[in-house]
């Protein structure tokens, strides 16, 4: 093997090898020095493609080892690789020519410890949890519909581009974008930096603070997402007044600020829909609710105004109360004289015959007891009728007021349900007002038209020969097709902060 590599010719006379001989020779000294070993270290990155082999990396503090186990000696480990492990492996150390690279071919398997990053993991997540920091009651209600969110992430990677797009299709709200790291040494001071600066924003300044953070990473491997598990990162995301969505990883990722985060999305994706909810939808619900309320306003006046109407006719005329009364009076007026006058025949009929049989005196005395007898009778009647008279003229009083004060009731109560209403509708306008097409494009937004349609998409817009862009105090007509960046991608909708 030593006549392989001599040189005992000089430099010029020496031997010339092929690639794949010097590759050939330097695998025969490897797998000769190293026919089986067994090596201890933390399962790194793990990949189980279809043809059923397992490839992982063996590291630990300084160096990484590739390692691959075939399929049929996966099948017969009692162990499976799995990420975090600590591990010690047997196998045998070979070469793979095709990348120049040396890699370990692992027979078996058996467990060494929890893996030094999962331990790590865990023993500060249990410390944290300790202080409180993943309590149920320490998390904040998300905003239903957030005016400007602050998403911390790497502004050249997939995810913003994600989140904007799915912003923009349900709900297009302002986003303020933090540059960040996402992995890497820089990656957890970054991010707390970026927590705690969107909650230092105060209110009514010249950058608008935001009502909703979202913290965003793709997928990755543990060591990949390693700093959204620093202590840093925990404890900015615990201490945030604003209410904050952690979207790190896939579904299946699991990183500490998920716990003490207000609440958790699988995919940054999802955050986007949790953040805000779909406007189509919100306005089919204010349509329909708008029309059950004029329903319901109509249908309730016409009610009331039935039930009026019929109280109404339900009670009875004046005319109808006092008329029987002056009937009767009426009548007794004109049977009175010929009362009288009848009487008074009677008894001058009866007092003739008598009038004979007594002496003048007698019968002056006898004609002034029944004077004054009649006299007395007279002024008893007089009263009686009087009283008659004044207790018919109260009782039609009486009525009168009781009719007016049911019909004061009846008029306050309709009053003060109208005035209700009213307010209710009032209300409903201002609302109606505030998510309508002035008061959003007040808030920046634009609706572009395209030959005098409304334009949508970008190829309606290269389609239009003449394009009017509508703002709040106006009106803009521009040329028609736009022209495309030298990339041949037309610039997106945001414009970049950096």
């Amino acid at each position: 093997m030593s006549d392989l590599f001599e040189d005992p010719v000089p430099a010029g006379n020496a031997p010339e090898f092929t690639v794949s001989e010097l590759s050939g020779a330097v695998k025969r000294v490897i797998e000769g020095e190293f026919g089986l070993v067994r090596v201890r270290g933390e399962i790194g990155r793990v990949s189980r493609p279809a043809s059923g082999h397992s490839y992982f990396d063996l590291k630990d503090d300084r160096a990484v080892l590739a390692a691959i186990s075939w399929k049929g000696q996966v099948a017969r480990m009692q162990v499976k690789p799995e990420e975090g492990m600590e591990v010690i492996a047997t196998g045998r150390l070979t070469t793979f020519p095709g990348q120049s690279k040396y890699q370990l071919i692992v027979e078996d398997m058996v467990l060494a410890g929890a893996g030094a990053l999962m331990a790590l993991l865990e023993k500060r997540r249990m410390a944290l949890a300790a202080e409180g920091l993943f309590d149920a009651d320490r998390r904040q209600a998300i905003p239903f519909l957030p005016q400007v969110i602050g998403v911390v992430t790497s502004p050249s990677g997939a995810v913003i581009r994600d989140i904007l797009h799915r912003l923009r299709d349900r709900f297009p709200r302002h986003v303020l974008i933090w540059p960040v790291a996402v992995q890497g040494a820089n990656c957890a001071p970054e991010v707390a930096a970026a927590i705690r600066g969107f909650n230092a924003i105060a209110p009514g300044g010249p950058i608008p603070r935001p009502d909703l953070i979202i913290v965003a990473r793709g997928g990755g491997s543990l060591e990949d997402l390693w700093g959204f598990n620093e202590e840093a990162v925990v404890r900015a995301a615990a201490e945030s007044a604003i209410p904050l969505i952690s979207a790190v990883g896939h579904e299946t990722d699991t990183t500490l600020i998920d716990f003490a985060a207000d609440r958790r999305a699988p995919t940054p994706t999802a955050a986007a829909e949790m953040a805000v909810p779909v406007r189509l939808d919100l306005l089919a619900t204010l349509d329909g609710q708008g029309a059950r309320l004029s329903r319901a306003v109509a249908q309730g006046v016409s009610l009331r105004g039935q039930r009026l109407r019929d109280l109404a006719r339900a009670l009875p005329r004046v005319e109808a109360l006092t008329g029987p009364a002056r009937q009767r009076f009426d009548l007794w007026t004109g049977r009175l004289g010929g009362a009288l006058g009848a009487a008074n025949a009677r008894k001058r009929a009866a007092f003739d015959p008598l009038a004979a049989l007594i002496r003048p005196r007698l019968l002056d005395e006898m004609l002034r007891r029944r004077r004054d007898r009649l006299d007395q009778e007279t002024r008893l009647l007089s009263a009686s009728f009087s009283r008659f008279l004044a207790d018919a003229a109260r009782k039609t009083r009486q009525d009168r007021a009781d009719l007016a004060a049911k019909a004061a009731r009846i008029d306050t109560a309709t009053r003060q349900r109208f005035r209700q209403l009213a307010d209710r509708l009032e209300a409903l306008e201002r609302t109606r007002a505030s998510l309508g097409h002035a008061e959003t494009l007040k808030r920046g937004f634009a609706i572009v038209r395209g030959d005098g349609a409304v334009v949508t998409t970008k190829a309606g817009a290269e389609a239009a020969t003449l394009l009017e862009i509508e703002f709040q105090d106006g009106r803009l007509t521009v040329g028609g097709r736009t022209r495309k960046g030298s990339s041949g991608k037309e610039p997106p909708g945001q414009g970049s902060l950096f």
